[in-house]
């Protein structure tokens, strides 16, 4: 008895931090406390892919000064989902190596794209352009 209290508690302090109640995380919404956990914040000059729509998960950061990526590191490598470009340069991110196949634009100083499947590149991503053309030039 005294152990489900411990976990009932351990849970409500969780929820709490997560901003749902208690009774919401005991009832399954522990999913919205491992969605809260699970994103990580792109940090300023960086342009960072995602494994999971949403910017959820452990994402490939790349700082858009050290310019573009040919081949993507294979953990990201044909499985992002979502990009956030917090750079001053646009991102262009590919569905083959070495910049070609279909291709998305991303907008400098927060542009984002929450979910990759609207442009049929979910779990396609195999190189990543950095550089000063405008998306749409």
């Amino acid at each position: 008895m005294g152990s489900m209290r411990v976990r009932t508690t351990l849970a409500g302090t969780a929820a709490a931090f997560a901003g749902v109640s208690p009774a919401q995380a005991a009832s399954g919404a522990g999913t919205a406390v491992a969605q809260v956990r699970d994103k990580i914040a792109c940090p300023r000059g960086f342009v960072c892919i995602y494994p999971d729509i949403e910017f959820v998960g452990q994402p490939y950061v790349k700082r858009a000064v050290d310019g573009s990526v040919r081949h993507l590191p294979d953990y990201i490598r044909g499985a992002g989902s979502s990009v956030i470009n917090n750079s001053g340069r646009t991102a262009r991110v590919y569905q083959k190596d070495n910049y070609f196949g279909r291709h998305v634009c991303v907008g400098s100083d927060g542009g984002s794209i929450h979910d990759l499947r609207s442009y049929q590149l979910n779990d396609v991503t195999h190189s990543l352009k950095i550089n000063d053309t405008p998306c749409g030039a």
